[in-house]
Formats: structure tokens, sequence, C-alpha cells
């Protein structure tokens, strides 16, 4: 279980994108979306009664915009962190006037939401801090989130048999499946940093715990063998003494 969640609000005229914000959101489970808004005077009062820690807010809304919103609410005794998301990119210089954290734009990108998520994450737990509370922390949570199809799973990474960069896209192979992550391999690595994990190669990360032989390839490099893993997995020579001492007693 996820102590100390970020209770975000959505507020946006538009119902697609506040599915799709949802749906982005969804992947974080140290993220709570506890409401939704199509109008400044409906999360005007939303944000006075449910008191959110953060919110993603459009500005051209039809009646009050969200720059007017954010001018508002800074009257408040409790002032959640903003983050603008809209189509225009016109706005941005006015946004961080009013302190916004971050400013992305539709149609909205995962790199740009998982950057606004880091900024409220770091945000939050520095608020935290200041006031004496129990730091948020974003360690522990334990699973990482993958997708298949339309479908968000968390895997436990003991259940990881390696992962790898193809393209721009970064795969988890686990039990013989494969899945779709959103975060790069570098992100992966400190993420796993705690568990039994291994950078074999740029594009390659390996379960330590499922390595069953090293093999010679060529010009130094050598090749993983997995238990249960047809695939053999490329080591860099670069990468080699390291992970042999790793692996060994």
């Amino acid at each position: 279980m996820v102590k100390n969640k970020i209770r975000v609000l959505l507020i946006d005229d538009e119902p697609f994108s506040r599915d799709e914000l949802r749906h982005l959101l969804l992947t974080y489970p140290d993220f709570n979306v506890i409401g939704e808004a199509q109008s400044a005077e409906e999360a005007l009062e939303k944000i006075i009664h449910l008191e959110p820690d953060a919110l993603f807010l459009d500005i051209e809304m039809g009646d009050k915009n969200g720059l007017e919103l954010a001018c508002t609410i800074q009257k408040l005794k409790k002032v959640p962190f903003i983050v603008f998301a809209t189509a225009y990119p016109d706005f941005a210089v006015k946004a961080f006037r009013v302190d916004a954290l971050d400013y992305v734009l539709k149609p909205f990108d995962e790199e740009q939401i998982f950057d606004a998520i880091k900024r409220i994450r770091k945000a939050f737990s520095a608020e935290g801090e200041q006031n004496g509370k129990r730091p948020y922390s974003n360690e522990g949570l334990g699973k990482l989130a993958v997708q298949e199809d339309e479908t968000i799973h968390y895997i436990d990474p003991k259940e990881i048999d390696y992962i790898y960069r193809d393209g721009n896209v970064t795969k988890v192979i686990s039990h013989g499946k494969e899945f779709v992550t959103r975060y790069l391999l570098k992100d992966i690595e400190e993420k796993l940093a705690d568990h039994s994990f291994f950078r074999t190669h740029k594009g390659f990360i390996v379960n330590l715990k499922q390595v069953e032989e090293m093999t010679p390839w060529f010009h130094g490099a050598y090749q993983l063998k997995l238990l249960n893993v047809k695939e053999e997995i490329p080591v860099s020579r670069h990468y080699v003494k390291k992970l042999r001492l790793r692996l060994e007693i």
C-alpha cells in the first residue's frame, strides 16, 4: 500500500482530455485522481471542498479561464500545485507568473507527463519536510508499471527476466510475455537499483537471479543464457568484469 498518495484534481471542459489524463496518471500508483471539474466555477468548489495536492488545469474553458482560476486560488490557505495542461503554448509565460510547476501541451505526451509528475513529487516532498511531516517517498512502491494493449499491469521485479530497448520503446519480458513501459532504461536502472538487476549492454538490463550461463561471443563480449528464456542476452565487454563480480560468490 502506498502511503502519502498525491491527491490530484483534473480540470478541463473536454471529457476526452480528462479521460486521457486520468488514464496516464493510472500508471503512477502514488497518485490518486480524487475528482474532475469541467469549469472554473465547479473547480473552485471542489478545490475548497476536497483540498487536492495538485491540479492539472486547462486554460481555455469557455467561462472563466484557468489562469484566472489560478490567481483566485492563491488566496486560499492551502494552494495546490498547478500543472497547466492546454493546447495553447502562448500562455506559458503568464502561467509561470502564478507559480505553475509545469506546462504540458495537448495532445499529451507520456514523457511530458512524466516530467510533470517528477516536479509534483519533488514539490510535495519539499512541502512535507517544511511542515514537519513525513516527507513523501517514491521508494518501496514495489512494482513496475507496464502496459499490454490498453491494460496496465504492475509487475513485481522478481517476476522480470530482462528489459531491453527496441527502437523508441522499452520492453519488459516476464514469464515469456512481453510488455511495454514508458520508462527509459536509465530510469528503470535507477528504480531497480536495490534489486538484483544489472545493465549488461546499452540496450539491456537483466535479472541476475535468472542467469544460468555466460558464454564467450566475440571481441571480448559475452552472451547470457537465462532460465526459461530462449533468447540470449548480449554482454558488452566493458561490463563483463563487473558482471562476473556480481554473479560469483
